[in-house]
């Protein structure tokens, strides 16, 4: 499939089912923003919970947190964001159109109109705001253009509450903000966005054996989330196209429509935060002062989802003459709804009356869950595949006794092969449970 109609494809699903909108859309837009509709919040949550299952409450040495958006300007001063955090801009001489110089098709051309670009200059991302009630003596501060100062500006609240031992680590999930010039692809390049960041702390002999098990555990949990491994490259990052605080980088990236791009980072940052905002800890080992080594894992909310679309996207074109089955072939644990619940007809009240009732102990027993009667049934499978959704349940005259050899039990289809078995209602929490592994 050509790439173009990929991302298209993948993109007007997203909206028509509920996962994205375009940000402020009634009013025209606003570019390098989007909404999450109902599926796509679901499908977000999933990916966050997996994440603090697997890189945190299931570890023993990791303290989540969540600090303010809004910080001490001397913080982004002493990380180097105010005199690094830059972007190379250039202008179009003719249409006035802006560009990143990197992201050319053609050095020095727009990319719109043809016509020569302006030399670059250096572009700040952060976006300023004042603090204070009168302008003019108001304090300028900065969206946080990433989650990790919030965690090394903690780092001694952490140490002096919980007293642990190194190494340990720090987690959280939050937003953060840049002022892209060119915001691109979807919901890759955008300038609000979500991350999900753990900032560990090693002694500094010891960097290289965290920084091999973090590599390890983030390829493992991109394999269980259902991202299509074979889209997935490392990529060592050359030491003169490294962050100015890293010693080592890996660049996971992944092949989306648009192009093979970064996903997930792993950086060793030396000591670069702690010794920036002047902090230190006690080694219980030596009872010596130390500034621990980090190693940071970072990922992408946003991105995730963008890689999980493409991953699942799939069209079955085995009936001839028909327009292709399109699903979204997500890993259970992840899809947005877990089930589907129908009556075989819409329009007889014991079949309603059993969906219901059927619905409610499913839908309280796993939250996600579905209610559809909206149309014939094959036009609920339809839409139920495009949704992800693993399994369609139809309570029918059967599940009420016409045929007794049938009674209390429903149909259950599956998404990926449209093959349908027969269950006890009494077995389909389980049934689900298992599925959700």
């Amino acid at each position: 499939m050509d790439k173009d109609t990929l991302m298209d494809k993948i993109t007007s699903l997203a909206k028509r089912r509920g996962f994205i909108y375009q940000g402020s859309e009634i009013y025209g837009g606003l570019a390098g923003t989007w909404d999450y509709g109902p599926l796509g919040v679901a499908l977000k949550n999933n990916i966050k919970d997996s994440w603090r299952k697997t890189f945190v409450s299931s570890q023993l040495d990791m303290y989540e947190v969540d600090a303010a958006i809004l910080m001490h300007p001397g913080v982004w001063k002493a990380s180097g964001h105010v005199d690094t955090f830059t972007d190379p801009l250039v202008e179009c001489t003719k249409c006035k159109r802006r560009f990143r110089q990197d992201i050319l098709k053609i050095p020095g051309i727009c990319d719109d109109c043809g016509s020569p670009v302006t030399e670059p200059r250096q572009f700040n991302m952060m976006f300023s705001t004042k603090i204070g009630a009168v302008e003019d003596s108001a304090a300028t501060v900065y969206l946080r253009p990433e989650t990790a100062q919030g965690m090394f500006v903690n780092f001694k609240n952490v140490v002096d509450s919980f007293h642990p031992k190194l190494p340990f680590g720090m987690a959280q999930i939050g937003k953060a903000f840049r002022n892209e010039i060119t915001p691109r692809d979807f919901i890759f390049r955008v300038r609000e966005f979500e991350q999900m960041e753990i900032e560990y702390f090693v002694r500094p002999e010891l960097w290289q054996e965290s920084f091999e098990k973090f590599r390890t555990t983030m390829l493992s949990w991109m394999g269980s989330m259902g991202i299509a491994m074979d889209r997935v490259h490392e990529l060592e990052v050359a030491e003169g196209d490294l962050a100015h605080y890293s010693k080592r980088t890996i660049d996971f990236e992944f092949d989306f429509p648009f192009g093979r791009k970064e996903l997930y980072g792993l950086a060793y940052r030396t000591d670069f935060d702690l010794t920036s905002h002047k902090l230190d800890c006690v080694d219980e080992e030596t009872a010596q002062k130390i500034v621990p080594h980090v190693i940071e894992p970072s990922f992408g909310v946003d991105r995730t989802v963008l890689a999980l679309l493409t991953s699942a996207y799939t069209e079955d074109t085995t009936e001839v003459d028909k327009e292709p089955r399109v699903y979204l072939k997500f890993a259970p644990s992840v899809a947005p709804v877990v089930c589907a619940v129908s009556p075989l007809l819409k329009n007889k009240k014991e079949l309603t009356d059993k969906a219901e009732q059927l619905f409610a102990i499913l839908k309280k027993e796993f939250g996600n869950v579905m209610y559809d009667d909206n149309g014939n049934i094959g036009k609920r499978y339809r839409r139920q595949d495009e949704i992800g959704t693993p399994y369609c349940i139809v309570v029918d005259f059967d599940t009420l006794g016409e045929n007794p050899d049938l009674l209390g039990t429903v149909t259950v289809r599956d998404r990926d092969t449209g093959t349908q078995q027969r269950i006890a209602v009494s077995e389909l929490v389980n049934f689900l449970k298992k599925s959700l592994i």
